[in-house]
């Protein structure tokens, strides 16, 4: 948006609006009969409203989308209107000045760099300076159209220069950030319905603004990594120069990007005024016709004659010259030219494809010639730590002139040289080392990096050892020993006893400190010893355990076991398990068992060490067969006599079963405990007599028994 004064406080306003013909949905405001008017709103100093105008019918034109460049194809993908509005507006002379605004929603939702652009909004607005800054003012106008689309790819340059009517004023130019404007649900001024904005509008507002809000205004929200200085995805990245407004750079991602140029405009050094364009930019893929390009050279020492590489694409027809000044014959028409330069330095090499036709296309590269750079050093053979020392020295091609710098490590002494065969490096650890050789010719560097190898020591290890042994004292011993090379080993145990395995078993016995020492050989390459020693094998002393009993065979009758402890004296804690699932804690006891059979009893006892010993012993006791059956029983719940129950001690396969005289099964228990309470299914029984039948296997005998007869059931009357 820009400004023409006019006279009698009249000001021109113009305002350039672009419309993507293919992603842009709505048309311009006020283009056609279904458009939205455009509205501007005019704010002075104090952010009073001073109206909201009806600017009109854009005249709308379509930007050609021109390169300027015959040799590139112009893309049919891209099409961008252009629509002028023009107001005239009547303000007279106020301190501050005015502001003329235009907003509207939203941009295309194609655009790349910023966050969710299809429901952003645009800010368009211009400052007329008060009287106390300036009389008279015109607002600076870029000279050229924006750029309609530019090449991925190609280098990019673009006058965005301006004209400033007032003549005087100094233009300084910048990339900065548009400004956001009306959201989704209001996407015009004097919108009447919010709902009209459609899914963009999340939360719909009540209605819509009447007019354009006064500045400031928020910039738009770039989406990483993009910014408002680097806005688009360029290397280079895209720059303006700020004198002479030249917008350059190389885009490297098709799409549309949006950013911003800023024209700050100064009188007298004073600044004045600002004015901002926002634009889309488009970027495709170009189908260039003839393309000058040459390959890059491999390295800036190669010697003097160049074998020159044409990478160019089109063309039919070349020229090349190789920017020697001292020869007249310094060009070619060869489509792979070969040349030799008489002295070392940098050249500008130029090659032009299709010299004179009107596509046509000119590379400038700058070659470097120098004698051949290319360095190395012979390997080094391994050493030992002990005593080593590496001499290193450079070879190649190179100048005696040629620079060295070698870099051994932090772990040598030294650690750097600027000899070229530098000696008496010494490793103060062992390892692999990279070994680095940077030399420098002229202006070129080459490099070349090796290993060296030091060989450590070995370093005989034992590993931690059990801290509490008891005697005889079992130990497997745990080798940590390292080393570079192969080992072997020799142990030396003070019980008298040596070893060659790697990680041998030992006794010790009796109870004591005992020593072991562990040597570490290398036998090969580098021959070294390492020997540890451990005097710390305390071996402490064990108990013993012992009981006695008694008697050690009794019946099921009389099943009570007298334990007598007969433990050494240092023990402090005993424990008895009497293989029946019970157990005591006290040295001497009592136990009762509740059946018949061979137990183990186990005692295991503890000395003050934490050494402890374990004896075990058998108590067998048999088996006694008892049966006796009473013949009547009085089932009246007095607690006397209400059960008719067997007596059976020693039967295994228990069955008891009663019938009444008709011979219906009335019970039946496998349970040697339980007994006939005189009812069946729930009812009392009737006084009678009533048959009995128990099978068993008498566990004395290992015989099976049936027995049979019969019982009064009595009721007191």
């Amino acid at each position: 948006m820009i400004y023409d004064f006019l006279g009698g406080n009249n000001y021109r306003i113009t305002l350039k609006v672009y419309r993507d013909c293919y992603n842009g949905i709505p048309p311009l405001d006020g283009q056609g009969p279904n458009s939205v008017p455009a509205y501007i709103t005019v704010y002075d100093d104090s952010q009073n409203v001073i109206g909201v105008y009806d600017i009109g019918v854009p005249v709308v034109t379509n930007v050609p989308p021109a390169i300027n460049n015959p040799c590139i194809l112009t893309p049919n993908t891209v099409c961008v209107e252009q629509g002028i509005y023009t107001y005239t507006l009547n303000l007279p002379p106020k301190t501050g000045g005015y502001y003329a605004v235009y907003q509207r929603c939203c941009r295309n939702g194609t655009i790349l760099n910023i966050v969710t652009p299809g429901l952003v909004g645009s800010t368009y607005y211009t400052h007329i300076p008060g009287p106390e800054v300036v009389a008279v003012n015109n607002s600076p106008r870029f000279k050229n159209l924006p750029p309609i689309f530019v090449c991925n790819g190609l280098k990019f340059t673009f006058d965005h220069s301006a004209i400033d009517p007032d003549a005087g004023d100094q233009l300084v130019y910048s990339i900065c950030s548009p400004f956001q404007g009306l959201d989704g649900c209001c996407g015009y001024i004097n919108n009447p319905s919010p709902s009209n904005a459609g899914a963009g509008c999340v939360s719909p507002p009540s209605s819509c603004p009447t007019e354009a809000p006064p500045p400031p205004y928020a910039p738009i929200i770039f989406s990483s990594p993009y910014t408002s200085s680097y806005p688009i995805a360029s290397n280079p990245a895209f720059s303006i120069n700020p004198t002479t407004g030249i917008l350059s750079g190389t885009p490297n991602m098709n799409g549309q990007w949006v950013f911003g140029i800023c024209i700050q405009e100064f009188r007298n050094n004073q600044l004045i005024n600002t004015h901002y364009r926002d634009f889309q930019i488009n970027v495709v893929t170009c189908s260039v016709t003839v393309i000058s390009k040459i390959m890059d050279q491999i390295s800036k020492c190669q010697g003097s004659t160049f074998n020159f590489v044409n990478q160019s694409v089109g063309g039919t027809t070349f020229t090349w010259d190789f920017g020697d000044p001292t020869s007249n014959a310094d060009t070619s028409h060869l489509f792979n030219p070969s040349y030799t330069y008489a002295d070392t330095g940098s050249y500008q090499v130029t090659l032009i494809a299709n010299p004179g036709k009107p596509c046509a296309d000119t590379t400038i590269k700058t070659v470097y010639v120098y004698p051949p750079l290319k360095i190395n050093f012979p390997p080094n053979q391994k050493q030992c730590l002990k005593g080593n020392a590496f001499s290193f020295s450079a070879t190649g091609i190179y100048l005696p002139s040629t620079t060295f710098n070698w870099n051994f490590s932090s772990s040598a002494t030294p650690s750097t040289s600027i000899l070229q065969s530098p000696t008496n490096i010494i490793y103060n650890t062992p390892g692999k080392y990279f070994v680095k050789l940077v030399a420098k010719q002229y202006t070129c560097i080459d490099s070349f990096i090796d290993t060296v190898r030091v060989i450590g020591r070995p370093q005989a290890k034992i590993n931690n050892l059990p801290n509490s042994l008891c005697d005889p004292a079992t130990v497997a011993f745990s080798n940590g020993s390292s080393g570079d090379l192969p080992l072997t080993y020799f142990w030396q145990f003070s019980n008298g006893n040596t070893s060659t395995a790697y990680e041998p078993v030992q006794i010790f016995t009796p109870s004591g400190v005992y020593g072991a020492t562990l040597s570490a050989f290398t036998q090969s390459i580098c021959i070294d010893t390492s020997i540890v020693s451990v005097k710390n094998i305390t071996v402490n002393p064990t108990p013993f355990a012992g009981f006695t009993f008694s008697p050690q065979v009794t019946t099921i009758f009389d099943p009570e076991i007298t334990i007598n402890n007969m433990a050494s004296w240092d023990v402090i804690s005993w424990s008895y398990l009497f293989g029946d699932g019970t157990g005591s804690l006290f040295p001497y006891e009592k136990h009762i068992y509740q059946d018949y059979g061979n137990y183990i009893i186990k005692q295991t006892v503890t000395n003050a060490f934490g050494c402890s010993d374990t004896i075990s012993q058998l108590v067998k006791i048999l088996p006694e067969y008892r049966f006796w059956i009473p013949n009547a029983f009085t089932p009246d719940e007095n607690l006397l006599n209400d059960y008719f129950m067997p007596i059976a001690i020693g039967v295994i396969n228990y069955e008891f079963e009663i019938f009444d005289r008709w011979g219906e099964k009335i019970f039946k228990t496998n349970n040697p405990k339980q007994g006939w309470n005189g009812f069946y299914k729930g009812q009392e029984c009737k006084q009678d007599v009533y048959i009995w039948r128990i099978t068993f296997k008498n566990v004395v005998t290992e015989k099976d028994e049936v027995h049979y007869g019969h019982v009064s059931l009595l009721k007191n009357l």
